[in-house]
This record gives structure tokens, sequence and C-alpha cells, in this order.
């Protein structure tokens, strides 16, 4: 199963979970079938690259992405490509994976997609990893 955590750096497992799931500069994606750690860069249009990060997330064979938060659209896109989403996930990669595997994350729906990211005129309109100052809401 590959599990994918959105990152501040490059340090893998010990790695940061990145409070802002669409600008984050990197994704650590850890394959538990075979415990290969693979950092990729966040190459999505939030971060001048294209497409969405929920897009090119699902490209990777991604099963489960374990972040702080997200909006309502990255739900809904993660949703279409089969891949399941858990919130609340803090402290390093090695933490969230933990904290996944012990059932202590919330599944990602609706009612636990931030607020400040839904389908709102803020000029961003994907719903996706922006931060409007609302503190740790992660993305």
């Amino acid at each position: 199963m590959k599990i994918c955590v959105p990152t501040m750096g490059e340090k893998g497992l010990d790695e940061q979970v990145g409070e802002h799931f669409g600008r984050v500069p990197t994704y650590t994606i850890y394959d538990s079938d075979t415990k290969e750690v693979k950092v990729v860069p966040n190459d999505s249009s939030h971060t001048g690259g294209t497409g969405y990060p929920a897009e090119n997330i699902a490209k990777m064979g991604i099963d489960v992405m374990l972040c702080g938060g997200l909006g309502r659209r990255a739900i809904t896109m993660f949703e279409e490509a089969g891949i399941m989403v858990y919130v609340g996930a803090t402290g390093t990669v090695n933490d969230a994976i933990a904290s996944w595997g012990n059932d202590a994350l919330t599944p990602a729906t609706d009612e636990t997609a931030c607020a400040q990211h839904a389908f709102r005129g803020e000029g961003h309109g994907d719903g996706e990893g922006h931060d409007h100052g609302h503190g740790g809401c992660g993305d």
C-alpha cells in the first residue's frame, strides 16, 4: 500500500508533516509492502507547475493520503481517484503513519474539510492548499 504525506522537505520518514496540503514543497511516499520511501517535489500549479495537487498525487498510484487537513474539492478529487484521505496528521511522517495505524486520524469528509477552502469565491476556486490566515487548518 502506498501512503502519501505532504511534507516540508526531504528527510523521508523523519520529515515534518506540512500544514498546507497543496502548498508543501514535497510529498513523502511510503510503500508499506516494500518499505521504500520516496520524496517527490510538489510540482502542481500551486507551486508554479501544472495540475492540481490531488490530480498529480493520484497519478502516482497512491492508496492513502495522510494530512493535517484539506479543502472539500481536494477531498472530492481524492475520492474520485479512489484514494482514502485522513486528516489530523501532525509531527513527522513516521508519527502520521503510526497515528493512522492506531486509528487516531479522522477520515476526510465534507464535515472535516477546512471550511476556508470550501468552494468559496476567494480568488482561487479550487478548494486546495491556500493559506487564508486561519492557522493550523492544514489543507
